[in-house]
């Protein structure tokens, strides 16, 4: 009997055990989790991006009504070029058209040098810099709110793409996560009428559900089926600021040349047609110490000339090439940099000048951010003055290029030297083969667009000099020529010459005094090969060193090439069957 009763005992627990199975996995799968949950931690500040709770080891603040974001936040969030100068205590902010300066503590903002007056400053507390965003909130393109409620500050950016959704069922929640087993961190109340209050916008879509914000900042999760989509809305911002195109020629290419001029030249006859310049970029402003002051060699008959001529005037501003230290401080320095803006400005409107071309070089390549940094703060207030902005670069790592071409109109390569004063092998100036690897990886690896890159080409040729000492040590030592002074060399030493395929020049050799002499030739040649490559890459043109040295037939193989040829095909056919004879 006890035996019958044990084995109804067990059967009865196993058939509860099977029974509670399903109800278990209910329980533990498919009933919805009630609980609610605070969105936020009690007391906290939280700044909310789009959809996104911002993290950052510093908080944001309001003062006085105002919101203030970490200097961090604004960094990473609305603009990777805000500048901060810890010794001056100022903060540099640059757009596409306005440079803004604010110091910490003070109400005074300037503005494109114009003075206004900020309702909070730029603050530092603990050694974190607090910047006022709603003042920014304009130049940024963003919209801030904050909703004392939640005490959650808003920012959303301005034209982006706004989905719209309200519940529409009671049993509508948003919960942390995308389960029904997430707790609860908004519930609706459907019947007050208050259409704000229930409103989400939407961020992603996934199978069954949104990713939504509540009016007051809470992120979360909602069932797609218990949701309408309202809307989609896009906030546009006013165009009225977009920078003008760049200036373009009004024919072809752009055919610079620099002018190496450092005291005045009162008669400009001797420089004679230059047929298809359409820019003459005189070297006139140097860098002259610390504090931003200049060396200024402009004079209005030059301009004058040049603009008689039809040609534009861009006007070199370079750095002391020879003292990288003076140029690091320089450039380190928020008032020096200001200082120095402000001087090109008022020389550029004294003399009429139709551009700047920024020349620095021998940067110590820990200055790179820096100098992008003064070139992003010049040439906003350039272009305000109708002036065209360029900036010269070669392959030393000092030059963010492709920063730097966001900021300018035209971006000069600097494509020679390849082959340099004190080079220890003797060789070409620029191999038109290695002007040619250049190109493709400034396109294609550094990011900077052909319709503003403009290749740099070489008007000197170098002879080099190769000497033996009694020790039997060799010595090479190089010295540059003219295009007539190189060719007048050749000839006069009956040198051996032969034409050089990968450089794209006659290549001469010869013997004098027990001293052998190279050179690699710069001339029409060489020349033509070269803008070949401003039409196979569809560059904006060429910009070349410089006036000093060029031969007069080199000004018709550019105005042919630039002016004339429209294609690199046009260019093909016109040169299928050439034919390298020296002289």
């Amino acid at each position: 009997m006890k035996k019958k009763i044990l084995g109804c005992f067990v059967i009865v627990v196993l058939l509860a055990v099977l029974a509670a199975i399903p109800l278990a996995g209910y329980y533990l799968y498919f009933k919805p989790n009630d609980e609610v949950v605070p969105a936020f931690a009690e007391g906290e500040l939280v700044l909310v991006v789009e959809g996104e709770k911002v993290l950052s080891k510093n908080s944001p603040k309001i003062l006085e009504g105002e919101v203030l974001l970490p200097f961090d936040i604004v960094k990473e969030y609305f603009d990777p070029h805000i500048f901060w100068d810890e010794a001056l205590g100022k903060v540099t902010i640059t757009t596409k058209d306005r440079v803004i300066r604010m110091k910490t503590d003070k109400l005074d903002a300037i503005v494109n040098n114009q003075p206004i007056t900020l309702n909070i400053p730029v603050t530092v507390e603990n050694d974190v810099v607090y910047i006022p965003i709603e003042f920014l909130a304009e130049f940024y393109g963003i919209e801030v709110s904050y909703v004392e409620k939640s005490n959650v500050v808003i920012i959303d950016y301005k034209n982006s793409i706004k989905q719209i959704a309200e519940p529409i069922d009671p049993e509508a929640v948003v919960r942390k996560g995308r389960s029904i087993r997430e707790p609860i961190i908004r519930k609706f109340d459907l019947s007050s009428g208050d259409t704000a209050e229930n409103t989400l916008r939407i961020f992603e879509e996934y199978d069954k559900w949104y990713k939504v914000r509540t009016w007051d900042g809470a992120i979360g999760y909602i069932e797609k089926r218990f949701v309408v989509v309202k809307k989609l809305m896009v906030e546009k911002i006013s165009d009225d600021k977009t920078p003008k195109p760049a200036w373009t020629p009004p024919k072809g290419k752009i055919n610079l040349a620099w002018d190496m001029i450092y005291t005045r030249r009162e008669d400009h006859s001797s420089l004679g047609e230059m047929k298809g310049l359409d820019v003459i970029s005189p070297t006139w402003f140097q860098v002259k110490n610390a504090k931003g002051e200049l060396i200024n060699r402009a004079y209005s008959k030059y301009v004058d000339w040049a603009h008689s001529r039809g040609y534009q005037v861009w006007a070199l501003l370079s750095n002391d090439f020879t003292d990288s230290e003076m140029t690091s401080k320089f450039l380190n320095n928020t008032d020096a940099r200001d200082n120095l803006i402000r001087e090109i400005l008022a020389y550029a409107a004294l003399y009429n000048l139709d551009g700047i071309n920024i020349d620095f070089e021998n940067m110590y390549i820990s200055d790179r951010d820096v100098f992008t940094q003064f070139v992003r703060e010049i040439a906003p207030l350039l272009r305000e003055q109708g002036l065209v902005v360029s900036v010269d670069v070669n392959d030393i790592q000092c030059y963010d290029k492709k920063a730097l071409s966001e900021a300018v109109d035209y971006i000069m390569y600097m494509s020679y030297d390849q082959h340099w004063s004190t080079s220890p092998v003797a060789g070409s100036v620029a191999q038109v083969s290695w002007q040619e690897k250049i190109v493709k990886r400034v396109l294609e690896q550094e990011g900077v667009p052909r319709e503003k890159l403009l290749l740099g080409i070489p008007f000197y040729t170098r002879l080099w000099k190769e000497t033996v000492d009694e020790s039997g040590k060799k010595k090479l030592t190089s010295s540059a020529l003219t295009m007539k002074q190189a060719k007048n060399l050749i000839i006069e030493n009956n040198a051996k010459v032969e034409w050089d395929e990968e450089s794209g020049q006659f290549y001469a050799e010869y013997t004098k005094d027990n001293t052998n002499y190279r050179l690699w030739l710069e001339d029409a040649n060489s020349i033509n090969l070269r803008t070949s490559l401003v039409h196979k890459y569809r560059l904006a043109g060429t910009c070349a060193w410089s006036i000093y040295f060029v031969s007069e037939d080199i000004w018709d193989v550019l105005n042919k090439n630039l002016k004339e040829i429209e294609s690199y095909q046009e260019w093909l056919e016109q040169n299928r069957n050439n034919q390298y004879k020296f002289p």
